[in-house]
């Protein structure tokens, strides 16, 4: 056999070089890699880490404001985020479309819904890429957040292809213009980690902003390359630690018999501006305060008008109710005698003549007699006979002139003129000399509480919203004893004849069973365009700083209403008595302070029922007039609400925790205070849309509990006035 001849294939040679050169290449590449774990300079496992290691943002929810009670005044609440897919690769079924079909109408739609045009709408719904391609969704800016779940569910009925939600929170504040210069807004700011939260902007909000804000958590887990969570992973969690909650001294029922009666006040004289302050008489707590213009922390409507916080931050001269504080100086240095008698009209200070408002007087009266009428030159004569420096001294003494260290910032001091002879006099009785109506009401609590004044504050106490515990508590606070318990008497008792006196100036401020007493006010305005005063009955400022009862003073109301427009026969103080007397009667009533004929409120003290049976102990209460709701299903009481030792009156609602899976009970007129009370014992999902009584329920009574699923109910404020049971105030229980 012949022998084949060997020929070399140069081809396949080249072949072998060439792909052996590329795995050679490879190799070492893969060498390398392996030893330096670098790409291109990047580490691989950060790189890896960044693909597959995921992190979640856990939003901490904002702190809580409430009132003394435990009603809310400002929250984080669910809300929606509105938006449109507008991309037709989002439908893949022709009959069930997924996106917006017809921009045209919906934008027609969504305009009677959101605060935005319909034609910026239509822009919206129809805008395109700069390659003219589609956009996958659009949203509306501030008009489609903050969407409320009554809002939703009216769009939701339109079934508007394409319109989506997205659950989000919200500031809210359920009570409208509700001491609003007090308690501030909040606006959605973005943070670095790409959540956007409310910030604070201004009042309470923004001074406590820290402690409301809260810290945010995370969660951190590893994910495929299609974000699907990788099984028998660790994650890790860091939970949110929501913002404190802060209790303020306010309580919501006064706080709105104030803010009612100052808007009916201001509607029907239309006045530059007014304030309202309603104090506890014995501790110097703030119950509520109020300003006209005002503004809606939702909307920030009227804000433009004014950020600043009248009772703190503006002075005024104050008129005829500082001469309740010379009055006091003159009987605490021995000046004081009743009867002692005086020429009124008018009174020469050098080159100056002093007037009363009667400007020839009533003759010779006694001092008494003129302090009831708001004589100006009985201060005058007063003032000469304690001398200059002591009356200053004690003006210092009962505060004037320096900061009461309220806890609120930015608090001014008014300013107590002396350069010139007429100022001490001017100052006696109310003019030249400024204050702030914080420093009246301070300065007051001297006269109601036996000499000792007390500083006003504002914040109850602060609490951790995770644990309960209480971070700062704030308690009454002594500011000095600038006169003495029987001067303090005698000026309550001079102060309560201007009320009954038949010259007095306060008459008109009488409050049937109640014995009233105060000092009423009208001060000349500085001429914002010159030199001295206005003129005219439509340029004072009138005011009225009163208390009651006489006897046992509780409750200190001031009231200031600034260039109301009079009608012709009406006087300043018919403005001034249509906000003071409905508040001071509204709120002694709401405090069970009893008229001296009323009869006195049969009680019924509650006691430890943890561990009796819920069905017996059901029994027994409702026997002795009260109401009874079981959080549970039934058995052995493991909670209750109110706790052993309060007194509560017929009618009112005892609530009882027992084990067990939990059947709604229907929430119908219910008051949101109730409702609070039972969404904490019971744990459920209960979302509260509205203010005043439970007007519906979006789940119906007798439904058994199973899932965490939002139940809301919506509740309506009637137009009347609904009547306080009186039941003694307690803490609500937190959830």
């Amino acid at each position: 056999m012949k022998k084949k001849k060997f020929r070399f294939q140069w081809g396949a040679f080249l072949m072998f070089l060439l792909y052996g050169g590329l795995f050679f290449a490879l190799f070492l590449r893969i060498t390398y890699i392996q030893i330096t774990g670098q790409v291109e300079g990047e580490e691989l496992k950060a790189r890896a880490a960044a693909l597959y290691q995921k992190e979640a943002v856990i939003t901490a929810e904002r702190g809580k404001i409430l009132d003394r009670n435990g009603n809310v005044i400002a929250e984080d609440t669910l809300s929606y985020r509105l938006i449109a897919v507008v991309n037709p690769v989002a439908t893949t079924n022709p009959n069930n479309p997924q996106h917006v079909v017809n921009p045209k109408k919906t934008a027609e739609i969504l305009a009677n819904y959101i605060d935005m045009d319909e034609s910026t709408i239509y822009k919206i719904l129809t805008k395109r890429r700069p390659n003219g391609g589609y956009y996958y969704q659009v949203e509306f800016g501030s008009a489609g957040r903050g969407i409320s779940h009554e809002i939703k569910t009216k769009i939701e009925k339109e079934k508007l292809p394409g319109i989506k939600f997205v659950s989000d929170t919200k500031r809210y504040y359920p009570n409208g213009i509700f001491a609003s210069h007090l308690i501030g807004f909040t606006q959605r700011e973005k943070q670095e980690d790409g959540t956007f939260i409310p910030v604070g902007k201004m009042g309470l909000e923004l001074i406590y902003n820290e402690q409301l804000t809260g810290e945010n958590g995370k969660i951190e887990y590893e994910s495929d390359a299609f974000h699907y969570l990788l099984p028998n992973r660790d994650k890790m969690v860091q939970p949110a630690k929501n913002g404190d909650n802060i209790y303020l001294t306010i309580d919501k029922t006064i706080q709105n018999f104030l803010e009612d009666a100052m808007t009916n006040v201001d509607r029907e004289y239309n006045p530059d501006s007014m304030v309202g302050l309603v104090v506890d008489a014995k501790t110097g707590e703030i119950l509520a305060l109020s300003q006209r213009p005002t503004f809606d922390p939702e909307t920030r409507i009227g804000l433009e008008n004014n950020w600043l916080n009248y009772v703190t931050q503006e002075v005024i001269e104050p008129g005829s109710t500082m001469k309740t504080f010379t009055l006091a100086a003159a009987i605490e240095t021995g000046n004081w005698h009743p009867n002692a008698t005086y020429q009124s009209g008018s009174y020469r200070v050098l080159d100056r003549t002093i007037r009363d408002h009667n400007i020839h007087g009533w003759g010779r009266i006694t001092y008494l007699e003129g302090f009831q009428r708001s004589s100006n030159t009985a201060m005058a004569n007063l003032l000469e006979l304690m001398g200059n420096d002591t009356f200053i001294d004690y003006l210092e003494a009962f505060g004037f002139g320096k900061k009461t260290g309220i806890d609120l910032p930015g608090e001014v001091t008014g300013t107590i003129l002396t350069r010139y002879p007429i100022n001490y006099v001017t100052t006696s009785f109310g003019q030249g000399s400024t204050v702030t109506p914080i420093q009246l009401v301070q300065a007051m609590t001297a006269i109601t509480n036996d000499g000792v004044m007390m500083q006003p504050y504002v914040i109850d106490k602060i609490v951790d919203s995770s644990t309960g515990k209480v971070i700062e508590n704030h308690q009454p606070k002594e500011k000095g004893k600038p006169i003495s318990a029987s001067t303090a008497k005698q000026v309550r008792a001079i102060l309560a004849s201007t009320v009954t006196s038949e010259v007095g100036t306060a008459r008109n401020y009488k409050i049937d069973g109640y014995e009233v007493a105060g000092k009423t006010g009208t001060a000349q305005i500085p001429n914002p365009n010159g030199r001295g005063y206005l003129y005219g009955k439509n340029n004072y400022l009138y005011s009225f700083l009163g208390f009651a009862p006489v006897d046992d003073p509780q409750l200190i109301v001031y009231v200031a209403v600034k260039r109301p427009k009079l009608k012709g026969t009406e006087i300043g103080s018919e403005p001034v008595e249509k906000v003071f007397k409905p508040v001071m009667e509204n709120s002694l009533k709401y405090l069970n302070i009893n008229p001296e004929d009323a009869k006195p409120v049969e009680k019924i003290t509650i006691g430890n029922y943890i561990g009796k049976k819920a069905a017996n102990l059901k029994q027994e209460l409702e026997s002795q007039g009260l109401k009874t709701i079981i959080i549970g299903e039934g058995g052995e009481i493991i909670d209750q609400y109110p706790k052993e030792g309060v007194s509560m009156v017929k009618d009112s609602i005892v609530f009882l925790k027992t084990d067990g899976v939990v059947t709604l009970p229907s929430f119908e007129n219910w008051s949101l205070r109730n409702l609070l009370i039972y969404k904490a014992m019971s744990g459920i999902n209960i979302e509260i849309v509205g203010e005043g009584y439970v007007e519906s329920q979006s789940v119906s009574e007798n439904t058994i509990i199973t899932d965490s699923s939002p139940i809301v109910v919506k509740l309506k404020t009637p137009e009347e006035l609904f009547l306080i049971s009186g039941e003694e105030s307690e803490e609500l229980p937190q959830d």
